[in-house]
């Protein structure tokens, strides 16, 4: 290698380090920004409810502050009163509670109001309050996370794996919570029967929808993901990276009930992807079955003896379904024998007579 062509490497990664450097300083600040921002609204809550208790005054006095208010901060949005109650009920909500607190300080505030409007159960204002820290989810996506119940998915109903079996004791709780009981894959507006390969398909479609269902620390790597061993090569349906297990993590798509011969057949996958393409200082792979349905029993049976971590997740498209179609769409049992039969059409129809 010349020294022109060192030189030009040392350099790219000198101006990549720069660049990482200045972003990670710019979120570090935007962080900060948000945290002082919290901390003006609760004093002012706490302002708001002292006062109130003090001089005895009633609602009256939040619609005068709010006018006031807005008139000195040139007409500023911030100190509506519809906002100024919001601070009120943020300083009650969380006064006494440090933990909570520290939490919320750290969210944005259209994240707090979401959660102090639509969350009164406590553990799972905290579940929604740590994730929002942890992925940055914004808004629209905090919405949409507490709309599809994710925290009943991945913490309130059971799961079905055998990480606890295969995974040492400090990666175990981590990996227990990368998967959830049930996948919502509304976003993919699918309403009828459909193909392993065009789920597949539909899924890369919506990458960004599918990776924020997933959950935090998801990379994708690949579809089809080409595996070879002697003579034969496998395909792992979808190949993904877990940036906080520091692992590779195999998704094999099932548009059907969960079948025992699933689970041997990722196991075979997982060991291929530790033995060729996971690096020396990765964790073990793990694999997630993505079926229709599963008997839990019937699982735990499939999974037992496997050397390798494996969850088993239902999903389903029945969020967005419009309510005209509701009750028409084919059970499970029926949607297996349409793709069934619609093979065997096109296989007679090919084949040569």
């Amino acid at each position: 290698m010349s020294k022109q062509v060192q030189i030009n490497k040392a350099y790219r990664q000198l101006l990549q380090d720069i660049l990482q450097e200045i972003e990670l300083h710019k979120i570090k600040a935007a962080c900060e920004v948000n945290i002082t921002l919290m901390q003006l609204y609760y004093s002012i809550g706490e302002i708001i409810v002292k006062k109130q208790k003090e001089e005895g005054w009633g609602k009256a006095i939040v619609e005068q502050l709010a006018t006031d208010l807005t008139k000195t901060m040139a007409g500023s949005k911030s100190y509506s009163s519809r906002n100024l109650w919001y601070m009120r009920q943020f300083y009650l909500e969380y006064v006494g509670n440090e933990e909570f607190k520290i939490l919320a300080l750290q969210v944005p505030w259209g994240q707090n109001i979401l959660l102090l409007t639509k969350i009164k159960d406590d553990e799972q204002r905290k579940f929604y309050l740590e994730k929002t820290i942890e992925a940055a989810w914004s808004r629209k996506t905090l919405l949409n996370m507490v709309k599809t119940n994710t925290y009943k998915r991945q913490l309130g109903a059971p799961k079905t794996h055998n990480f606890q079996k295969t995974l040492p004791a400090h990666l175990l709780e981590q990996a227990d919570e990368i998967i959830k009981s049930k996948y919502t894959l509304d976003f993919l507006n699918i309403y009828g029967p459909i193909l392993e390969r065009q789920l597949e398909n539909k899924l890369i479609e919506h990458l960004r929808d599918f990776i924020l269902e997933l959950g935090y620390g998801f990379t994708y790597i690949g579809n089809q993901y080409k595996l070879s061993l002697n003579d034969k090569e496998y395909f792992v349906d979808l190949l993904f990276f877990h940036r906080k297990l520091q692992c590779l993590v195999a998704i094999d798509l099932k548009i059907g009930d969960f079948e025992p011969e699933f689970a041997g057949k990722m196991n075979f996958y997982l060991n291929l992807l530790n033995e060729k393409v996971r690096m020396p200082d990765e964790n073990y792979s793990i694999g997630i079955i993505l079926c229709a349905e599963k008997d839990n029993v019937e699982v735990e049976y499939a999974l037992s003896g496997m050397q390798n971590p494996i969850g088993v997740v239902e999903y389903t498209f029945e969020k967005r379904l419009p309510q005209s179609l509701k009750g028409e769409l084919p059970s499970v049992k029926e949607l297996k024998e349409r793709i069934q039969s619609e093979i065997k059409h096109t296989k007679k129809n090919t084949n040569p007579h």
